[in-house]
């Protein structure tokens, strides 16, 4: 379970990011989190993951308190949340294959382990065939595949995805929100913050609106309504 118990992110005493944040997001759900621009989606997942400290409050993965993590423990979270960004972030001098079996070296992973755990990553994407392929070799939808298949090839316990689809054409789109959701399937906690209105009212699941740093609504099986 991912607890985020009163949460704020101040950076002036008229400027905050996040106010007040309390969620809870339950193994194996799939969660969006939206809203506009500047209203604290990226800082929220940017906390989850320690890239930043919170002004207030604690963050709980399975009753490990991130917040309270010294530099050198911040591979032990990390190591269980794969990310995804929306401008890929592959090594553009490194093969398909290479990228995602760049994220096990840096877990300090066996070159026996490697071997076996990219290409079942790159097949669990649809890229197998492409393994040998570079970045530039590759579409956008092929390129946000990759990503996902570094995020996941650690086997984390969490994938963030931060506006993956921000710039794919909507049919691309589509087939990665149908990634994520059968990457979830398999029983890993999906955590969307997306603009895409279509995804999120098609994929029925809990949606988190956030505005202006606070949290306005969180339903069940929401929409998104800004």
């Amino acid at each position: 379970m991912i607890v985020f118990d009163n949460i704020s992110k101040i950076y002036t005493p008229t400027q905050f990011a996040l106010k007040n944040v309390n969620l809870r997001i339950l193994p194996k759900e799939f969660v969006s989190v939206v809203g506009a621009s500047g209203a604290g989606k990226s800082t929220l997942l940017k906390l989850l993951i320690a890239e930043e400290k919170p002004t207030e409050g604690k963050i709980f993965l399975d009753g490990l308190e991130v917040t309270s993590l010294g530099y050198g423990e911040l591979p032990k979270v990390r190591r269980r949340i794969g990310t995804v960004f929306q401008d890929y972030k592959l090594l553009p001098n490194k093969t398909a294959f290479e990228n995602v079996a760049f994220a096990m070296e840096a877990a300090g992973a066996k070159d026996s382990d490697i071997r076996e755990d990219v290409p079942e990553a790159l097949g669990l994407v649809g890229l197998l065939d492409k393994a040998d392929n570079f970045p530039h070799e590759l579409s956008g939808g092929e390129k946000q595949r990759v990503a996902i298949a570094r995020a996941l090839v650690n086997r984390p316990e969490v994938i963030m995805a931060d506006e993956p689809t921000g710039s794919l054409d909507p049919i691309t789109s589509i087939d990665i929100i149908k990634l994520l959701l059968k990457i979830n399937e398999l029983g890993t906690t999906i955590i969307l913050a997306t603009h895409n209105k279509e995804v999120v009212d098609e994929l029925g699941r809990r949606v988190i609106t956030m505005e202006k740093g606070e949290v306005v609504r969180d339903e069940e099986k929401g929409k998104y309504v800004i």
